[in-house]
Parts: structure tokens; C-alpha cells; sequence
């Protein structure tokens, strides 16, 4: 006697096939997050990492390195400001690239250094892990980080006189442990940065010693030989490690963690960061800037105090208790974080 086989139904098929769809709905997600929590654990070890590399040197040369070299008064090269990463490579098992760096050199004139990718600098959640393109040439000029040092509240560096930001890093600084008189576990070294940042830099007036009141101060503003109207600097903060100067290299607390800057060019609004005028680029401009940290990670930043401990702070964590935490002898009580 012959045996039938029923086939599936096209009804039952599809409930079938919405039956996996839920199953993949459900947990999608929850290999997402999954993912992204290796990431941020990955992230914290980088900057764990990079908190190392500065104590080595500290025990080394016993002071921090400072975010680049300049002399007082003098107007300095763009291109020539070599960072505090490049300082600590070889305590990050990279050695043999420092090797290569001519110190007496510009950094922009030694390619071959700077587009070297550094893995300890890019965070796994980066979306723009790639090399940054010379416009004009068409060829690898720089290779971007995902990590910048604490250059303070707002004042970067004054040209006059020599002075810099009441941060952890500024042009010529020799930070020693004892200069931490807030305490080395109540102060920002380091936190994040979204690599390939509009910013928009060389304001023709200057901004003042207070910071901004306000996230939205540059809407109105412009500045000078910049990519797009003459105003911004498009997708080119945060693309060079081995640059020092602080669009490049830092962050500063005038704003709270992934605090959006709005600018508007041409009717497209941009989230930038600031910088009245680049340090050690003009005889006697103070510089100041707001450039906030900022993660890809969920509503938080990885930061490492100059202990050498990391913590992810919130990007809703008090703006005065964060501006606390940005200077090193404020003398203020930081408290719970």
C-alpha cells in the first residue's frame, strides 16, 4: 500500500518562517549588545593600556609628557607638533615605530610614521577606522586615534608668556605627580573621541578666559582658511595621533561628555569642535577651545584619571563636577562620580 506525504501548506510555511522571525528578532538585539559590550571592554583596555605607557614614562623622565613642544612667543610651523603619543609608543610595545621618528622633523613630512595605524589608539565601536586622504594629492596622510588627553576647562595655551590650560596636558608642560594637587584619582588624563570631527578654528575675535555659557556659542561664528565656505574644517579633527595640537590630541570639559556643538554651513548643521585659534600658531593669540569628549559607546565615555584607573562616566554626570575633574590644583571637592 502506498504511503502519501503531506508537504507543508503555504500557510504553515509562513508561520514558519514568522516564527524565526520573531526568534531573530529577540535576539538580534541581545547579540548587539552582546558585541558592543566586548568592544567597551576592549576600549577600556586601550586606554588602560595608554594609561601605563604614561606612568612608564613618568618613571622614566619623572613628569608627563607635554601635548607638544613650542617656544613662548613664536610663531611655530603647523605639521611640526609632535604628540604625546607618539612620546609613549614605546611603552606600548611600539618601539621599533618610534625608532623611526626624527624628532627635529615635522611629523606631517614623515608619512611613513604617521599613517601607521596604532591599534592601541582606536576604539572597536570607531565606525571611521581608516586611513585619512590627502585631498590634494590623493594619498594616505594620516592615520586618526580614538583617545585624547585632558587639556583642561577652556584656555589652552597663551603664547606671551608661556602659560597653559589648568588641565593635565598643554604645549611645554612637565607635569610631575606632585602638581596634581587635586589628587591624581580626582583628575582627568585621558577619555575618548569620535575620530574625523568637523571643527572650526581661527575665530577672528577672541572668545574671552570664561567659557561659554551655552553648547550653541559657534553658531554665529567663522573662522579663516578652513574646507567648506571659509568656516569649517570638514571631517578632519581627531585624524592624526601624532599630531599635538589639541583638536588633534585632546578634549576639554567646557561641556559635559558627548555634548553636541551645532554649526550651520550652507544650511547643513554640523556637530564641531572649537578652537578660537590653533596654539603656537600666532605670536600672541591665546588659544581656547571646546572639544568634548565624545564615545560611540551608549550614553557614556571611557576616561582614565592620572592614577592610572579607568571609569566609564556618564554623559549626564553634573558639568561642574566634570569641569572638576578636568583641572589638577583647583583645590575643588569632587565628590561621587
Amino acid at each position: 500500500m502506498l504511503r502519501t506525504h503531506r508537504a507543508f501548506t503555504l500557510i504553515e510555511l509562513l508561520v514558519v518562517i514568522a516564527i524565526i522571525a520573531i526568534l531573530i528578532a529577540l535576539l538580534l538585539p541581545a547579540v548587539q549588545q552582546a558585541r558592543e559590550a566586548a568592544r567597551r571592554t576592549s576600549c577600556k583596555n586601550n586606554i588602560k593600556q595608554i594609561g601605563l605607557g604614561l606612568h612608564n614614562y613618568l618613571d622614566s623622565f619623572s613628569a608627563f609628557p607635554p601635548s607638544y613642544c613650542t617656544v613662548p612667543g613664536v610663531t611655530t610651523t603647523v605639521g611640526g607638533q609632535w604628540s604625546v603619543f607618539a612620546r609613549i609608543l614605546p611603552y606600548l610595545e611600539q618601539a621599533n615605530l618610534q625608532s623611526l621618528i626624527n624628532w627635529g622633523v615635522a611629523y606631517s613630512t614623515q608619512v611613513n610614521v604617521a599613517t601607521t595605524r596604532v591599534p592601541t589608539y582606536l576604539c572597536p565601536s570607531e565606525p571611521n577606522d581608516v586611513v585619512r586622504i590627502n585631498p590634494s594629492t590623493g594619498v594616505p596622510r594620516d592615520y586618526p586615534a580614538s583617545y585624547v588627553v585632558n587639556f583642561g576647562t577652556w584656555k589652552i595655551y597663551d603664547p606671551t608668556n608661556g602659560s597653559g590650560s589648568d588641565g593635565a596636558f598643554f604645549p611645554n608642560s612637565r607635569m610631575r605627580a606632585a602638581d596634581f594637587s587635586d589628587g591624581m584619582s580626582n583628575t582627568l588624563c585621558a577619555s575618548e573621541a569620535k575620530t574625523f570631527t568637523p571643527y572650526l578654528r581661527n575665530i577672528s575675535t577672541d572668545p574671552g578666559a570664561t567659557p561659554p555659557a551655552s553648547p550653541s556659542f559657534a553658531s554665529g561664528l567663522s573662522g579663516d582658511g578652513c574646507c567648506i565656505g571659509n568656516s569649517l574644517q570638514l571631517n578632519t579633527g581627531h585624524t592624526e595621533w601624532a599630531d599635538g595640537l589639541c583638536q588633534q590630541s585632546g578634549f576639554t570639559t567646557t561641556f559635559g561628555p558627548n555634548t553636541r556643538i551645532p554649526h550651520s554651513v550652507g544650511g547643513v548643521e554640523y556637530d564641531i569642535d572649537f578652537v578660537s585659534w590653533r596654539e603656537g600658531t600666532h605670536a600672541t593669540r591665546v588659544a581656547y577651545a571646546a572639544l568634548p569628549a565624545r564615545s560611540h559607546h551608549e550614553g557614556i565615555v571611557q576616561t582614565l584619571l592620572v592614577d592610572g584607573s579607568v571609569r566609564a562616566v556618564s554623559e549626564n554626570i553634573d558639568l561642574q563636577v566634570w569641569r572638576r575633574l578636568g583641572t589638577r590644583s583647583g583645590g575643588e571637592v569632587v565628590g561621587e562620580f
